[in-house]
């Protein structure tokens, strides 16, 4: 359900319970996200990728890291938000498709799709088989919409400028028909729910 719906649908119910009363919400709203873990974590895993899947010791290891230095900026009206996922894309039957110039090509492809876009993208982690990113979002749009932004936008980049790849590793597309999508936040579920649940 979106902002807008539940907070209209919330003032109009109390409105009926109350009536004659002033205005129930403010204008703006805060929207943020949380998970079962932190963000702060699912930056640590991404980071430790290439040791997890046993490529860093390579001389020339398949795998490519970015992380945004600046945080972009995303604005909606009369909002403050901080809306991050964890995206986790597979290539089909988890064949081995990235190499590492590969990856820094497509990265800086979905840096500008997700600008167009009005999303960002404050980190990616490309192994050879599977693509992690976290993304952050305006609360008007959908993980579902970004992600499939991303997978199709992927699959023609690769398709155009790394068709090779594709053939070498006996794929026809890139990528498998799932993704995983969690949210992430400073704080986790469990802890929200906890302060929710106090009487403080």
């Amino acid at each position: 359900m979106s902002i807008q719906i539940l907070k209209s649908n919330s003032a109009r119910e109390i409105a009926q319970m109350f009536s004659g009363s002033s205005p129930v919400w403010a204008r703006g709203y805060l929207a943020r996200s949380s998970g079962h873990i932190r963000t702060s974590a699912v930056r640590h895993y991404l980071e430790q990728q290439a040791t997890h899947h046993g490529y860093a010791n390579r001389v020339l290891p398949p795998v490519f890291k970015y992380r945004s230095r600046t945080k972009a900026v995303l604005r909606a009206a009369h909002a403050c938000f901080d809306l991050s996922h964890h995206l986790v894309f597979s290539t089909q039957q988890r064949k081995g498709v990235f190499t590492s110039a590969a990856g820094e090509a497509l990265t800086g492809y979905w840096l500008g799709v997700a600008a167009k876009r009005e999303f960002a993208i404050d980190q990616i982690s490309i192994v050879p088989d599977h693509v992690h990113l976290i993304v952050r979002i305006v609360p008007k749009m959908s993980i579902e919409e970004v992600a499939l932004s991303l997978m199709n936008n992927g699959q023609y980049f690769i398709g155009e400028q790394y068709q090779e790849l594709l053939i070498e590793s006996g794929v026809n597309q890139l990528w498998n028909g799932s993704a995983y999508a969690g949210t992430c936040g400073e704080m986790t579920t469990a802890l929200m729910m906890k302060w929710l649940a106090s009487d403080e």
